[in-house]
C-alpha cells in the first residue's frame, strides 16, 4: 500500500496548515539516502504523523504493540503507514531484527528513545536500546525536536491539530567508533550524547533530564 503513506502526509499537512501554527526548520539537514535513525522527544500520539508530514524522506516507525490490538483494520493501517509493533516490556528480538533489516537496506527509522510519551512535556531519561541499533547498522543519526503537541493526546487530534507546533531538525551526526563490546558506562555516555543533541534543539523549559547538559553545551559553544 505505497499510496497510504504519501496520502496521509498530504492530509496531515493540510490540517496542520489549516488549523495550527506549524513551522518546520532544518529540512535541508535530512540526508536523501543511507541508513538513518531519526531520534526525537516524544510528547503526543500526534508525533509520528507530524514527523511524516515534516520530513522530506520516507520514514518508518516502531510503535508499541498495544496499538495493534484494535482489530484488523487498525493493524492494516499502522503497518501500511510504516509502523512495526514492539514490546516495550523487554527485549523484542523480532522488532530489533525488523529495524536492523530496514536500516541495512538504507531505510530511515524514527525512534523515540524515551520509550513513551512525556506526561509533562519534559524530556525523560532515555532507554539505551538505540545505541546498539545505530552501531549495528552503522547508521547516521538525525536529531529532531518537537514542541507544541503535548496538548494533543489522542490520535483524533491529527485531523484537528491546533496551537503553535514547531519541528526543529538538527544536523546529522555519527557515534564515535568504540572498539569491542560496550560497557554499561560507555553505552550510557553515548545515549546521553544522542539525547543531548535533541535537547540542544529544544527550548530550555522542555529539556527536563537534559536541561543542564544543554546549558553547558551552549556555554561551551
Amino acid at each position: 500500500m505505497d499510496w497510504l503513506y504519501p496520502t496521509c502526509n498530504v492530509v496531515q499537512r493540510f490540517t496542520l496548515r489549516a488549523f495550527a501554527d506549524w513551522e518546520v526548520t532544518g529540512r535541508e539537514n535530512v540526508p536523501s539516502m543511507g541508513p538513518l535513525v531519526v531520534v526525537a522527544n516524544h510528547l503526543s500520539n500526534l508525533d509520528p504523523p507530524l514527523l511524516g508530514a515534516s520530513l522530506p524522506r520516507r520514514i518508518r516507525f516502531l510503535a508499541k504493540d498495544t496499538l495493534f490490538v484494535g482489530g484488523p483494520l487498525v493493524r492494516w493501517f499502522l503497518g501500511s503507514y510504516g509502523a512495526f509493533p514492539v514490546n516495550r516490556d523487554g527485549a523484542d528480538v523480532r522488532a530489533y531484527r525488523w529495524a536492523l533489516n530496514l536500516l541495512n537496506n538504507d531505510g530511515a527509522l524514527v525512534v523515540f528513545p524515551e520509550g513513551t510519551r512525556s506526561r509533562n512535556g519534559l524530556m525523560q531519561k532515555a532507554k539505551p536500546g538505540v545505541v546498539g541499533l545505530v552501531r549495528s547498522a552503522k547508521a547516521s543519526i538525525l536529531p529532531v525536536a518537537i514542541t507544541g503537541t503535548e496538548r494533543m493526546g489522542t490520535w483524533m487530534r491529527a485531523v484537528n491539530p491546533t496551537g503553535r507546533i514547531r519541528v526543529r531538525i538538527g544536523e546529522v551526526f555519527s557515534l564515535p567508533d568504540v572498539e569491542g563490546r560496550l560497557s554499561k558506562e560507555v553505552t550510557e555516555s553515548l545515549n546521553t550524547m544522542i539525547m543531548q543533541r535533541v535537547a540542544e534543539l529544544l527550548p530550555e523549559e522542555y529539556r527536563g533530564e537534559y536541561r543542564d547538559l544543554g546549558r553547558s553545551v551552549r556555554s561551551a559553544d
